[in-house]
């Protein structure tokens, strides 16, 4: 790449890209305000808001959005006449999960065997880095061809729909002839990758009592209803034998036809252990991209450490489904919570209550925009086309832009292949996928902007 001046300004550029992110990771953004300071979340808003006001960009803006966090907003004049493309992040990151497991501190940008980790690195702090780097090449060397506007989420990972919310309310603000969305990644390093196709997501907290207080286990065990085993039998009813998702009434026998997953690579990919199998059926692709998938994401019971001889009287869990195209959210949050009621065993009492929601996604991938990202790809990664594949993680924000502008092409591009580890401990986010995919968007802008392509 280095005889392209775009590739070039980049690669002196990516000194001062690690300095910013290092600064930006530091900003302990979880949008959960019970677990982290909303202060944290506020500082790391502010930063971006004075990153893009150091760019140029009008209309910066701080947003309130309806679920109490903060979205930045920024617009960049480009020539007259010329397109508008909207880039998204997001500054909000999942929390860093147990930081004992982390090798360095979560919240602290540290370069180890050629990637750069720290939590947000890849997810999605990262991206805006990409979206910084790509402008600054274009100013370089020429100028940005089209309009630019910018909108960092301040609560993506939560799911509580702030910015969807706010954009419905707002429709002027983000409207673009494309849009980038850089959450999204590569199927593997080095392979340059659009996402066609996101899976929806809904989340059911579930509660079941059966007693009116703990029991000793000597004196009623055995005839008084364990609230916690009833619990677990409906847990277990959500999957098959052999780990497919069975929710009543949920289709799962979708297939994709897109870019497949080789079961050996994705094993290295998911770190599975030797000798423990794969669940589901049908391909890698089909189970992860193309059908629903049921996860337990936490317990309310006692830990096993201090633990007392007890039976007991209530317990409850939250349960992400993930939704795949073509399946109305709302319709599985339905199915979810009456298999989740219908199958509460011993007339337990059971309640459920749905705690986020995004519908699933699935784009054009005809239009002149994904023809434009194509040919700048294959610059940015020479010898590699660009491939097409699914995402079995949600971005709820896709279907309310696909919505308030139906003409707008929707692209999405990324750093979090799967050596990032997003969401786990020991992120990571590989500096030469930064560098590439930011050239990758500097050249779409300017191919989109000619129409050569």
């Amino acid at each position: 790449m280095s005889s392209n001046p775009v590739a070039a300004t980049v690669a002196s550029l990516m000194p001062r890209a690690k300095e910013e992110l290092t600064e930006l990771v530091a900003f302990k953004s979880v949008a959960d305000f019970g677990q982290f300071p909303r202060e944290e979340s506020e500082g790391a808003a502010r930063w971006i808001a004075g990153a893009l006001t150091a760019e140029g960009f009008e209309d910066v803006a701080l947003l309130d959005t309806p679920d109490g966090t903060q979205s930045v907003y920024g617009h960049l004049p480009g020539p007259e006449g010329a397109k508008t493309v909207l880039l998204y992040a997001h500054y909000d990151v999942q929390p860093p999960l147990d930081e004992s497991g982390w090798t360095t501190p979560p919240f602290e940008l540290t370069e180890r065997d050629g990637r750069w980790y720290g939590r947000g690195t890849a997810d999605c702090k990262g991206g805006f880095i990409m979206h910084l780097l790509a402008l600054r090449a274009l100013k370089a060397n020429g100028g940005v061809p089209v309009h630019v506007k910018v909108i960092v989420e301040g609560s993506e990972e939560q799911g509580t729909g702030g910015l969807e919310r706010y954009a419905e309310e707002h429709p002027d603000l983000l409207t673009a002839d494309t849009v980038v969305i850089g959450d999204a990644g590569n199927f593997r390093a080095g392979l340059p990758t659009v996402t066609s196709t996101l899976r929806g997501m809904t989340l059911v907290r579930v509660r079941i009592d059966t007693l009116e207080g703990n029991l000793h286990s000597g004196q009623f065990g055995g005839a008084a209803p364990d609230a916690l085993a009833a619990l677990v039998r409906v847990l277990d009813s959500l999957r098959a034998e052999d780990g497919t998702t069975t929710v009543d009434g949920l289709a799962g026998d979708s297939a994709w036809d897109g870019l497949q997953y080789d079961d050996g690579q994705f094993r290295e990919d998911a770190r599975v252990l030797d000798g423990v199998e794969l669940i589901g059926a049908g391909t890698v692709a089909d189970r992860i991209w193309a059908r629903p998938a049921v996860t337990v994401l936490g317990i309310d019971c006692p830990p096993v450490v201090g633990a007392t001889p007890s039976v007991q009287a209530s317990a409850r869990a939250l349960i992400s489904l993930r939704v795949p195209p073509g399946v109305d959210a709302a319709e599985a949050t339905a199915l979810l919570r009456a298999h989740l009621e219908s199958h509460t065993p011993w007339g337990a009492r059971v309640s459920t209550e749905q705690i986020g929601q995004g519908q699933a996604f699935r784009a054009d991938t005809t239009g002149p925009a994904y023809r434009a990202m194509a040919d700048a790809m294959a610059v940015a990664y020479p010898g590699q086309e660009m491939s097409r594949a699914g995402q079995g993680g949600s971005i709820p924000l896709c279907n309310t832009l696909a919505s308030l502008y139906p003409k707008a092409e929707i692209l999405l591009i990324g750093l979090s292949e799967p050596e990032a580890r997003i969401h786990a401990m020991n992120e990571s986010v590989s500096p030469d996928e930064l560098e590439r995919l930011s050239v990758a968007e500097a050249l779409f802008l300017r191919n989109l902007a000619s129409g050569a392509h």
